[in-house]
């Protein structure tokens, strides 16, 4: 099969919502790897007033779909992405994957879904 993708992913408005109702407020990163080899991933978050974070990372196997959910996402020292917070994400692959964004908002009873393409960098 081929391998299909780009290695450079920018997701500029991302935002994990501090409230949920029912279900939990969060967001992911869907990865697609038709690569023959595994997909590491490292993600940079930059912020309107914080130092950039560059301590989050994950994976994605061979032939296969991930979905990294950032309300789950530990960095390397043990810390979550703050919620409440907009920020940015660069995604960064070792290797071509296709990239898509989630967030699923809960705060109110009626639920809210967003998705959408990330923005491809050759």
């Amino acid at each position: 099969m081929k391998t299909y993708g780009k290695t450079t992913w920018l997701i500029p408005d991302c935002y994990l919502e501090p409230v949920s109702n029912g279900q939990i407020s969060h967001e992911a990163i869907c990865v697609l790897n038709t690569s023959p080899e595994e997909a590491a991933i490292e993600l940079t978050l930059f912020f309107e007033d914080r130092k950039t974070d560059t301590a989050f990372r994950s994976s994605c196997p061979s032939m296969r779909t991930h979905h990294i959910r950032l309300d789950r996402l530990i960095s390397e020292d043990g810390r979550e992405i703050p919620r409440g917070v907009p920020y940015a994400v660069l995604v960064e692959s070792s290797v071509p994957v296709v990239v898509q964004y989630s967030r699923l908002d809960t705060a109110q009873s009626e639920l809210a879904l967003m998705t959408t393409m990330a923005y491809a960098v050759d």
